[in-house]
């Protein structure tokens, strides 16, 4: 894919703004690849940025690695829709960007990642694609631990395949048998990782063909059903100690179906190199699930959903486990707040949302289809009511007072303080900005067809059908000792000049 000159200006001058540098005494690296098309997900949005459980998959890796191999340096290769790319994952430390322009392969993907590295480094190189949306911080560390235990030059994240072999379209783990090609027993290096066999280079072996390689001295050979049948595959996780893969990534070749660069060839390079080359399987196999297309995502979205739910499933009450959203860091607090003895008592209707940034408490009953999103904090013993929409922007907060009820539809939005004990009953919009803020009062009732806007209301206030713009609501109490009432207030029109009865309009022109 071709890149215009301007373009490539820009994205150049965008990676030296959002980077901040490698730190050559951090003995740790990811590499994460973001850079490929993802043609089969069919969407303008680049695959990278496809979401599990509301964040992008690229930024579930990058996290995954930041988490579970703590001091580290970060290279994310970036190529299609690099600038939506790099704004997403956003500056952090010890993260730069390297810009691969044309898509050559993995291999050649790393080599543009390794440009980074201009100096004298000793440390582990971990690379991972971007799109591993189900990849978590254990994972990573295990990895980092069984690679720095074996003392291996290279190891292999590997999966386990448990379709219909034919649409396993990841590269085959070709290991050593227990014999070779003339019969002579394999000995130690039986099990031995010889090399990743691409799945359509496998296919284009011909089926009477038998595809042989060497090994320690010995030839082994594999017919194309066995390589087709063969169940262990590569996930795209690597780990290398960073001198041999410096000295080696040139020597990577394109003589493939694809003409491209493969990471993958690095094993055979380090075999004949006569480095150690091991692999090792996760515990649970969805860590290192990728996605080509939305039905697989879909599937990876399915299961973060099942494992946040089995995450809280005896702390929160969930009407449908199948559709259900709690932010991530909301469910720590959860889980934090319950492991401390305090149990929240928290009761999750079907459909609701519950977006980052949310402060929940004790005894909160959230109806059908609720969606709450941005700093909004709770007070206690707070029931919202099916269809309503609270939110504000992330440099505003929302906070609702104890024993506060919002009934069915409502939509509140901005910089709003609910005052404890109050009621908004249904079929009410309220709206508070920055220059403007809501200010509700305790005790208050707001209710029929009413929209308020920076309005401030005094305590104990009933509000009915009433448009309060800019308003300042007084408590008013009446010589009988009652409060005064709102009800049907309305501001003078704006535009009415514009405006005429179809009656008068249809006369008008009859007339002429």
């Amino acid at each position: 894919m071709k890149t215009n000159n301007n373009n490539v200006k820009e994205i150049n001058k965008l990676i030296k703004e959002y980077s901040t540098g490698f730190d050559y005494n951090v003995k740790e690296t990811a590499i994460i690849l973001a850079a490929g098309h993802g043609k089969r997900i069919k969407s303008q949005t680049s695959k990278m940025l496809h979401k599990i459980w509301e964040v992008p998959t690229v930024e579930r890796v990058v996290n995954a690695c930041s988490k579970g191999l703590k001091k580290l340096n970060t290279i994310i290769v970036v190529g299609i829709k690099a600038e939506d790319v790099i704004k997403v994952i956003g500056k952090r430390k010890n993260t730069v960007f390297a810009y691969q322009q044309v898509q050559n392969g993995t291999g050649h993907a790393v080599q543009e990642a390794l440009k980074n590295i201009r100096k004298k480094y000793d440390g582990n190189i971990y690379v991972l694609p971007g799109d591993m949306g189900l990849i978590n911080d254990k994972t990573m560390r295990m990895f980092k631990n069984k690679f720095v235990k074996s003392n291996a030059d290279l190891m292999v994240l590997t999966g386990l395949y448990s379709g219909n072999p034919e649409n396993n379209y990841y590269g085959r783990i070709i290991r050593v048998k227990k014999e070779d090609i003339n019969g002579n027993p394999s000995g130690k290096d039986y099990g031995k990782v010889i090399e990743i066999k691409e799945y359509k280079d496998i296919l284009s072996i011909k089926d009477n063909e038998l595809y042989t390689v060497n090994f320690n001295g010995k030839k082994y050979g594999f017919t194309k059903e066995e390589l087709i049948n063969n169940n262990e595959f590569n996930s795209g996780v690597f780990a290398f100690k960073y001198k041999p893969l410096k000295r080696l990534i040139n020597k990577l070749e394109n003589k493939n179906v694809q003409k491209e660069i493969y990471i993958t060839d690095l094993i055979s390079v380090f075999n004949k190199n006569g480095l150690t080359v091991r692999a090792v399987s996760p515990e649970q196999q969805y860590v290192i699930m990728g996605f080509n297309n939305k039905s697989v995502l879909k599937q990876m979205e399915n299961i973060a959903r099942k494992m946040m739910y089995d995450r809280i499933k005896d702390i929160v009450q969930i009407d449908d486990p199948d559709d259900f959203f709690i932010d991530e860091s909301v469910i720590d607090e959860i889980i934090k707040a319950d492991k401390k003895g305090k149990p929240l008592d928290l009761k999750v209707g079907k459909g609701v949302y519950i977006g980052k940034g949310v402060k929940l408490n004790y005894n909160l009953t959230l109806k059908k289809n609720v969606c709450v999103q941005g700093n909004v904090i709770f007070g206690k013993n707070v029931t919202v009511w099916e269809n309503a929409h609270l939110s504000c922007f992330p440099n505003q907060k929302f906070i609702i007072g104890d024993n506060v009820e919002i009934l069915w539809g409502d939509i509140i939005k901005g910089n709003i303080v609910i005052g404890e004990n109050s009621r908004i009953e249904s079929s009410v919009n309220m709206t508070g900005s920055d220059e403007f803020p809501l200010r509700i009062g305790k005790n208050v009732t707001i209710k029929g067809t009413s929209y308020l806007f920076g309005t401030i209301v005094d305590d104990d206030i009933f509000i009915e059908h009433s448009v309060l713009i800019k308003k300042k609501v007084d408590k008013l109490i009446k010589k009988n000792g009652e409060i005064q009432e709102i009800r049907f207030f309305l501001p003078m029109p704006a535009g009415i000049d514009a405006i005429e009865s179809l009656e008068d309009c249809n006369k008008k022109n009859g007339a002429k």
